[in-house]
């Protein structure tokens, strides 16, 4: 029997995954690419990974010369792409070639809890490629995530064929998208009653916004809302599903295509800086090149002159031998001077340059003392205002606002009286305006009761005050809320006053130089 015209090669990838939040710790795993031959039909099985190991399927894969390789695949018992996390929203067939040149080959189609089409049938026009099947935001991602599902094997029987591997490292999709927690995340609702094409649109604009599309690309972003909220609007009127799935496809496509054009315009605005920055510093050294051509022309001036004058000697040397010896010392007297002039200029540039250092530092130190002058008189004035509502007292982190007890209802609630509700708007809104100091509220009380029951009490009032500073403006990042219990008493909890003094509340304020 002729052997096939082609030879199929394994070539074994290694895929490194980095860990999510949401899904088990990536193990190195290896997968087969082939190099399939001309009009032959290879049967490859395909296989889940550790993220989903029961997943099966079947690939029948045809070399057809010019028009491409042809892929039909088929999978059984495929589940909701958002069951490995919910940014995920469907799956996308992926060929990957030794080289590292990925080929989106189309989405597996799901849609709620039930299965629409698990088989696809497609072309790619490479030779040599690796099949995975990964989870996505949408289904126009450039690159495949690092959430793969399922991935090919080696045919069980190639008759004729030389099988042969080698090691390829291969890495997923490194956005932080996939990682960052500000990413808004699905609701399972949103899988059960809203379309997969739909959710994959949402999460398309989000991947344009996340791309900078709001600063670079707005033009293309407002184009994708637009199709968007068309979309929307069909799910909302009891459209059918396929003119929602054909309005929810075009928005996917425009926030593609914003995300493309927000990551190229960022690139070139950033390489448009870079030159920027490179001409500010041309334009410098040329400015400094304009300043020793100055000088150089002033000492040429200066030699001008002294060839003048030792012309005008040697012409009186001529017309009087005995003033020729006067003549040459004049002549020499004056080229001492033009070294002498020479030598005084290089020492008048050393000494402007010194002097120029010494004033940039003076000014340095100026600007600093003005600054720390500046950061206490804003923390007096914060400590003054503070000090109107509660005790306010100096300690080695800043200034702590101690809060009285009558704050809450009672000693063991964590709900605010009416009367306090004005002071501490008033106090969050002097530490919104303030917004260069760190802000740490820690919550004390008393030693009777249950340690845990007094620690949960604590955590709750120190939760309390912090939402209600980020109500009056204050950004969360600057605030850490804490309950330490009965922690730290400033008094033995053996009387009533002195377990009063231990039901507290500080919050230390600490400036930007600490």
């Amino acid at each position: 029997m002729k052997r096939f015209v082609g030879s199929i090669f394994a070539l074994v990838f290694c895929f490194v995954f980095s860990a999510l939040v949401f899904a088990q710790n990536d193990t190195m795993r290896t997968t087969t690419a082939i190099t399939y031959p001309l009009d032959q039909t290879i049967e490859v099985p395909l296989t889940g990974t550790t993220r989903l190991p029961r997943l099966k399927g079947t690939a029948k894969v045809r070399r057809q010369g010019r028009r491409g390789t042809r892929v039909e695949l088929n999978i059984d018992n495929l589940p909701r792409a958002y069951e490995l996390g919910s940014v995920y929203t469907t799956f996308v067939l992926w060929a990957i070639s030794p080289d590292g040149h990925v080929d989106n080959l189309g989405e597996i189609k799901r849609s709620g809890s039930g299965l629409i089409d698990s088989k696809i049938d497609v072309t790619t026009p490479l030779q040599t490629f690796a099949l995975i099947m990964t989870a996505e935001p949408h289904f126009l991602v450039h690159a495949p995530s690092r959430m793969v599902v399922m991935e090919n094997l080696a045919p069980n029987r190639i008759k004729d064929a030389q099988l042969e591997t080698s090691r390829i490292q291969y890495i997923g999709n490194t956005s932080d998208y996939f990682r960052d927690t500000r990413v808004p995340q699905i609701a399972a609702t949103d899988f059960r009653d809203i379309p997969v094409a739909l959710l994959g649109a949402r999460q398309a604009l989000n991947l344009a916004r996340y791309a900078g599309a709001d600063r670079d690309a707005p033009n293309e972003l407002r184009a994708a809302e637009a199709d968007l909220q068309q979309a929307e609007s069909a799910l909302r009127m009891r459209q059918s599903d396929r003119e929602i799935d054909i309005l929810a496809r075009q928005a996917i496509s425009s926030g593609a295509k914003a995300e493309d054009m927000a990551l190229a315009r960022k690139i070139a605005r950033e390489r448009r800086e870079d030159l920027e920055r490179r001409d500010l510093a041309v334009r410098t050294a040329e400015r400094s090149a304009d300043t020793a051509n100055q000088e150089i022309t002033r000492l040429q001036a200066e030699l001008n002159n002294e060839r003048h004058a030792r012309d005008l000697a040697e012409k009186d040397a001529l017309n009087a031998n005995e003033k020729l010896r006067d003549a040459r010392t004049e002549v020499a007297r004056l080229r001492e001077e033009i070294q002498t002039v020479r030598s005084d200029a290089e020492d008048s540039k050393v000494k402007l340059a010194r002097l120029e250092g010494e004033k940039q530092a003076e000014d340095s130190r100026r600007t600093s003392e003005k600054r720390a002058a500046d950061e206490r008189v804003a923390a007096e004035n914060l400590k003054q205002s503070l000090s109107r509502f509660f005790t306010v007292k100096d300690t080695n982190r800043g200034m702590t606002l101690v809060l009285a007890e009558s704050l809450w209802l009672n000693p063991r609630s964590s709900k605010l009286a009416p009367a306090s509700a004005a002071k501490l708007d008033q106090i969050g809104a002097l530490l919104a305006n303030n917004p260069d100091y760190q802000i740490a509220i820690e919550s004390f009380t008393d030693n009777k009761g249950d340690a845990t029951a007094l620690e949960e009490l604590t955590q709750d009032r120190a939760r309390v005050l912090s939402e209600r500073f980020t109500a009056a403006g204050v950004d969360v990042t600057r605030i850490q809320a804490n309950g330490l219990g009965a922690n730290n008493p400033v008094a033995p909890n053996t009387t009533i006053a002195s377990r009063a003094k231990n039901r507290r509340t500080e919050i230390t304020v600490t400036p930007p130089s600490q």
